[in-house]
């Protein structure tokens, strides 16, 4: 028999109360080198000192150095973005530390002879600590009672199963797969690897920032790098070209440069996502990086486990179908309940066995070896030639063996039930392996599919979202499952273990739905595979088989009731461990990526024109005709509450596309009406003898105008919030005009100017008309050329 060990005795007694103490007075704990969310100074700093405030604040000091003193309104815009992203984010960090102090790793610990358990970071060198299947190991320990099988994958990134017994030293970072024993801490905190364990899985794990983030961080780099050059040759050229005042001139190029600056989309992206972490966070939901909101929105595979996600996790007995016609079904009843008695209930099938057959009277065996997700059984010896075997019957028979056997046990499969062999057998050579199976009986066990799987799956059909079932069961049983659960494709299901290549798995990955006998190194394959056929892969997990594979999805959720490490290195962990809130989840990543791209293009539309305005007013023989004050006004009527109102919205679409690319298409027909009015406004001023700043006044009305009928667009399909928001901001325009024009430096107008401003509100629907089927046939003709490739 390979690797049997002796029952684990007695355990030591652990640290006293003093010692402990003595010990944290040392420093000697395992506390964590930093919070893994931002202090309250970090929050503060980085929302003051952020890139474009720092822009503001230079702009400021120009117009107050000359005096336009008036024109600072747009600092109450950039105090107020300030203040709402410090308090939003300082709210955020309130809810995830008390949420992540809900998830914390802890440990069993034995001090003072007592077994508690307790957070990993309050753990001390020298604790006696009580390790398991599943468990992490928090500290760099030794082995002084019991033995365990443990994964070392984190850290040297090999999967194999290492067995440690009295002596061995367990390494902080890997995690027990089974067995049970003591070990002794011998390095905690900075000394160890646990302090840096989650770390460390981050980094492993695939961290390149979604098309959405990562475009914003292009833009924002683009637009700082232009905002110097153009700000300076504005400057020279409204002053010492075209006879403008010291004054004038900052006014004007300072409104040029607050034109190009999206200040308020990245900070409407910024809220949004932080918006949705306490949404989440309201739904048992732990968010532990922000960007898998975006990537969870575009998922289009999802991979599952069976146990824990279509059925429930607790396993039940089922009891046993016979096949050695010489033990009568009451002796093998009472030999397997010796065999299980004997077994350490580190994993759910010989819980759920012991819950069942456990005896105080079973015969005490001489060896056992505990369970091994490589090697599928657990054995034991009473000495002698009296072995036996439980596991999965075609590891323990072979192929050959397993062929009389096969049909009995795939129709207990077809109906859903767990098939286990149990069998005589024989030490094999050298005492490694087993040799001369006898079968006696198939053992039944069962997960009952959970009551709301059906709905869950149906949600996820409708969606478009590819539901992968991975599991270490038997295709057969998993298929079983998968049709109960109503999963599309359930039928279609693979032996794992036939897979040889990685080029078989590619092959298979698209074919099947169903995947069985999977080995945890399989699963992380199996990702790939799909990632390399351009899928945005979701995949849960809750158990130490199932890291690899959540370290290499795009969006990883963990069951807060699984692994600890499983936990800690996911994007998302389900607090109520519960699969039927996911549809939840998804929706709400959806919403807020689907929102935020719409509102992008409100945001976008001024970005544009002021940036194609400037660069005109380089050249061209006329000033840059709005100021700081009067964009302030079009920001906060066409974009900052529209923005607010319409991201709050119900949006369940998949998000498909580049985001910049589709923001931008939706800004261009307005942004470049913004740039002919403006013009031709211009050009009539000429005519009509129009003064500057009445010209100003009526650029800035007509901007807003625009605004208007841009979110009026992206609004659609209108509903009774949508005309209640168009109302009150067409009210609140007039309001301004009537009552507080000189706050956002708005003049009277002349009757010439009157009718200017009446003539192009009059021509704004039909430009942005013209402009939208000017741009529907330019997309057209570029996916006609791309061969279907290109889509607005």
């Amino acid at each position: 028999m390979p690797s049997l060990h002796q029952p684990a005795g007695q355990s030591p007694l652990g640290l006293t109360a003093s010692q402990v103490r003595a010990r944290i007075q040392a420093g000697q704990v395992n506390t964590p080198p930093e919070s893994p969310t931002k202090s309250v100074k970090r929050i503060v700093l980085e929302n003051l000192f952020s890139f474009f405030n720092l822009i503001f604040f230079i702009i400021a000091g120009f117009l107050i150095a000359v005096g336009s003193f008036g024109e600072l309104i747009f600092l109450l815009v950039v105090a107020a973005n300030t203040a709402i992203g410090i308090i939003q984010e300082l709210h955020a960090k309130k809810k995830l530390d008390a949420l992540s102090l809900l998830s914390a790793p802890r440990a069993q610990v034995i001090r003072d002879s007592k077994v508690t358990t307790i957070p990993t970071a309050d753990l001390v060198k020298d604790d006696l600590v009580v390790l398991s299947a599943g468990n992490q190991i928090a500290a760099d320990a030794k082995v002084v009672s019991g033995s365990v099988q443990v994964n070392e994958s984190l850290i040297t990134g090999e999967s194999d199963e290492i067995s440690k017994g009295v002596g061995s030293e367990l390494l902080s970072g890997s995690f027990v797969v089974s067995g049970k024993c003591y070990a002794i801490l011998t390095h905690v905190g900075a000394d160890s690897y646990a302090s840096q364990l989650t770390n460390e899985a981050k980094k492993s794990k695939k961290n390149h920032l979604p098309g959405m983030m990562r475009s914003l961080n292009r833009l924002l780099i683009a637009i700082g790098i232009l905002i110097v050059p153009i700000g300076g040759m504005l400057f020279y050229r409204q002053t010492s070209l075209l006879g403008l005042s010291l004054k004038e001139g900052v006014e004007t190029t300072a409104a040029a440069v607050i034109g190009m600056i999206p200040e308020g989309l990245y900070l409407m992206v910024s809220l949004a996502l932080a918006a949705s972490v306490l949404r989440l966070a309201a739904q048992n939901t732990l968010v532990q990086d922000l960007k898998c909101t975006e990537t969870l929105a575009r998922v289009d595979v999802l991979c599952v486990d069976k146990t824990g996600t279509i059925t429930q996790p607790e396993m039940a007995y089922c009891g046993m179908l016979p096949l050695a016609t010489q033990v009568t079904e009451a002796q093998l009843e009472k030999l397997l309940s010796d065999f299980v008695s004997n077994m350490e209930p580190d994993n759910e099938t010989m819980q759920a066995l012991q819950k069942s057959l456990r005896s105080d009277t079973a015969r005490k065996a001489l060896q056992v070896l505990g369970f091994s997700s490589e090697t599928k059984y657990s054995a034991v010896s009473y000495g002698g030639q009296e072995s036996y075997v439980l596991g999965a019957p075609e590891f323990i028979l072979g192929a050959e063996g397993y062929a009389p056997y096969r049909s009995v046990a795939e129709e207990a499969m077809a109906d859903g039930s767990r098939v286990l062999l149990f069998a005589a057998c024989q030490p094999g050579p050298n005492g490694r392996g087993i040799s001369s199976p006898l079968p006696l009986a198939f053992v039944l066990l069962r997960n009952p599919v959970r009551e709301n799987a059906k709905e869950t799956f149906a949600y996820f059909h409708a969606q478009g979202v590819t539901v992968k079932v991975i599991s270490g069961d038997n295709p057969v049983t998993v298929s079983a499952a998968a049709r109960e659960a109503g999963i599309e494709g359930a039928d279609r299901y693979v032996d794992a273990s036939t897979l040889e290549t990685y080029e078989d798995i590619e092959a298979a990955c698209e074919e099947y739905n169903v995947f069985g006998r999977v080995k945890p190194n399989q699963k992380k394959l199996l990702i790939q595979a799909l990632q390399s056929n351009k899928h945005t892969v979701a995949m849960t997990g809750d158990g130490v088989n199932d890291v690899l594979a959540l370290k290499e999805a795009d969006c990883s959720v963990a069951m807060a009731s699984g692994s600890d490490v499983a936990a800690q290195i996911s994007d998302l962990v389900l607090m109520n461990s519960d699969f039927s809130s996911m549809p939840s989840v998804v929706a709400e990543g959806r919403r807020v990526i689907n929102n935020i791209e719409r509102a992008a293009s409100l945001y976008l539309v001024k970005n544009i024109f002021s940036l194609i305005l400037a660069v005109i007013s380089i050249t061209a023989v006329f000033s840059y005709p709005l100021s700081p004050s009067q964009l302030t006004l079009m920001s906060l009527l066409s974009i900052g509450i529209p923005s607010l109102i319409l991201a709050l919205e119900p949006n369940e679409n998949l998000v498909s596309g580049k985001f910049l690319r589709n923001a931008i298409v939706r800004a261009l027909p307005a942004a470049f009406t913004d740039l002919f009015i403006i013009i031709f406004v211009l050009l009539f001023q000429q005519a009509f003898q129009i003064s500057n700043n009445e010209i100003s006044t009526i650029t800035a009305l007509l901007v807003t105008i625009v605004g208007f009928f841009m979110v009026w667009r992206v609004a659609k399909p209108v509903n009774r919030l949508h005309l209640g928001m168009m109302g009150g901001l067409i009210l609140a325009l007039l309001f301004i005009i009537a009552v507080i024009p000189g706050l956002f430096s708005l003049s009277p107008l002349s009757f010439g100017g009157i009718l200017v401003l009446t003539v192009f509100i009059l021509l704004i629907p039909s430009v942005i008309w013209l402009l939208n089927k000017a741009l529907e046939g330019l997309s057209l003709l570029f996916h006609k050329a791309s061969g279907g490739k290109y889509t607005a």
